[in-house]
């Protein structure tokens, strides 16, 4: 089958890293003497974004980037460029809804059996790039290569509940998925960040091939990404012709290629940017409501962190108003030290924590940690991180413990941080907190930034993933969140919203998809008015 049932327009000059770059400083006055002196509101200006889809074009789109070590291999996904690249190429089963609820993909229906160790999948009508129909071997062999310990992908703690070994193909298009317990969601299982269906065999990624709305056209990493329309795509062709996702680290260099026309999206703006260009004729605001976590990682199985009674310091002497107020906004509300704020099992019963220094410089002392020097890894790479960590440090100095800023590479940084240091700024984006705790808090989960381990833990949680009664597993998530609550090393100060900038003649795109969900960071119902 031909991809392309139209001719791709000429290709824009590509964005390269000296003229992205270039929009630096002297363009920054340039760029905003124009926005203080233009007399058009952004409303007046995208009128036309909201007339009938027009197809052709091609869409280009900036997201922070991982440099050189960027790949397309869909099931080591980890930055939001690897989902938007990803989510072009590749589908899943299942997604995430606006709601966090699941959403047919690939799977049109999903049913278990009596006590929910069986679970039986129906696939839809769909074809890959290359012609070839999307079966119920390319979804076994695509969770067989997740789940094989030694590639130590990030799906793997979600799926690991299946057994893959006995699981079967009824037929081209029916999965029976056999449970290695009893499984009470699979649907949520299905929807783990990562767990693309790719065909059966691959092993080379340099030419991927997916059943996504877009075909693979070329890849330079740390710099651009091009795909093509794919016209037989199932949930219908995109509008676009083509689309090219670039990367840069500096929010700075995003905000000004949007500005100077050079892209149409800009992924992950800062609160100041929005709020600079909220009325510029020029830029369209997008939010992705309650996307974003923002907290700091301490492990829990090293010095100084092993020590309970200064983890418990850490919560007390942070002032979480101030870091919300001065990073996150007016997009922004506090945090709990929990995942998951206002999402189904979130424990909100628990009492909200406010700044105590006197606790806090209690617990330091019984600590024996008064003299102590802690250095907090973080990047600039991620919006807002430098100047929490900053924030931070001085609030630590206040109850007398003293936190040493280092700023890393951005690149490498969620590697690095993963394993090393004993204190890093973290962020997520949204997911149920059934999918937080399988990927990041389980004693086998591969992104378990704060080392915790508790077998304990890992017994409630495997209480509520195979009950189907919803007050058991209410009550487990309750119990494993007074855990963490009261043990544990993520400190969660802050909820907000992802910011986006658009070109006022994006249309189409999500307008309430928080991240890592369906809407987010996919173009394949966008158009170019």
């Amino acid at each position: 089958m031909n991809p392309l049932h139209r001719s791709i327009q000429s290709p824009l000059p590509a964005l390269t890293r000296r003229s992205f770059l270039g929009l630096g400083a002297a363009a920054t006055g340039a760029v905003l003497l124009g926005a203080c002196s233009s007399g058009e509101t952004a409303t007046s200006a995208t009128a036309t974004a909201t007339a009938a889809p027009r197809d052709g074009g091609r869409l280009r789109a900036v997201f922070a980037g991982g440099g050189a070590q960027e790949v397309l291999d869909p099931h080591k996904a980890n930055l939001y460029a690897d989902v938007a690249r990803s989510n072009a190429v590749f589908d899943k089963l299942v997604e995430y809804g606006d709601d966090l609820g699941p959403v047919p993909r690939l799977a049109t229906a999903w049913r278990p059996n009596g006590d929910a160790t069986a679970w039986t999948v129906e696939l839809r009508p769909a074809v890959f790039h290359d012609g070839r129909p999307v079966r119920a071997a390319d979804v076994l062999y695509s969770y067989q290569r997740i789940v094989d310990p030694k590639n130590a992908l990030r799906p793997r703690a979600s799926l690991e509940v299946i057994d893959i070994a006995r699981s079967r193909q009824i037929d081209d298009r029916t999965i029976e998925f056999v449970c290695s317990r009893p499984c009470g969601d699979l649907a949520n299982v299905l929807a783990a960040f990562g767990a693309y269906i790719i065909p059966e065999g691959t092993t080379d990624f340099s030419h991927p091939i997916g059943s996504g709305p877009f075909t693979f056209v070329s890849f330079e990493p740390g710099r651009s990404f091009v795909a093509a329309r794919f016209g037989d795509y199932w949930d219908g062709a995109p509008h676009i012709d083509q689309l090219e996702i670039l990367t840069a680290p500096d929010e700075t260099a995003r905000v000004n290629a949007l500005l100077g026309g050079q892209v149409e999206y800009a992924d992950d703006l800062s609160v100041t940017s929005a709020r600079t260009y909220e009325t510029d004729a020029r830029v369209q605001i997008l939010r992705s409501p309650r996307s974003a976590m923002s907290g700091f990682a301490m492990k829990v199985d090293r010095p100084p962190f092993d020590n309970l009674d200064l983890r418990r310091a850490m919560f007390a002497l942070v002032d979480r108003d101030e870091l919300v107020s001065t990073v996150l906004g007016s997009s922004g509300v506090v945090g709990n030290d929990l995942f998951g704020k206002d999402t189904k099992y979130y424990a909100g019963d628990l009492p909200q924590r406010r700044v105590d220094l006197d606790e806090a410089k209690a617990l330091i002392r019984k600590a024996g940690a008064q003299n102590l020097a802690v250095e907090l890894q973080t990047t600039g790479a991620t919006n807002g991180f430098v100047e929490a960590a900053n924030i931070f440090a001085e609030q630590a100095g206040r109850a007398g413990l003293k936190v040493d800023v280092k700023i890393g590479e951005g690149s490498t940084y969620w590697t690095r941080t993963l394993d090393e240091g004993v204190l890093s700024s973290f962020r997520s984006g949204a997911m149920p907190i059934e999918s937080h705790t399988a990927q990041r808090m389980l004693s086998t989960s591969s992104k378990n930034y704060t080392q915790w381990r508790r077998p304990d833990f890992d017994a409630l949680f495997a209480t509520a993933s195979q009950s189907t009664d919803d007050g058991v597993r209410a009550r487990a998530y309750q119990q494993m969140q007074s855990q963490l609550y009261s043990e544990g090393g993520l400190l969660v100060w802050g909820f907000s919203d992802s910011l986006h900038g658009l070109a006022p003649k994006l249309a189409g795109m999500a307008q309430s998809a928080p991240t890592n969900t369906l809407g987010y960071a996919r173009f394949d119902k966008a158009w170019l008015a």
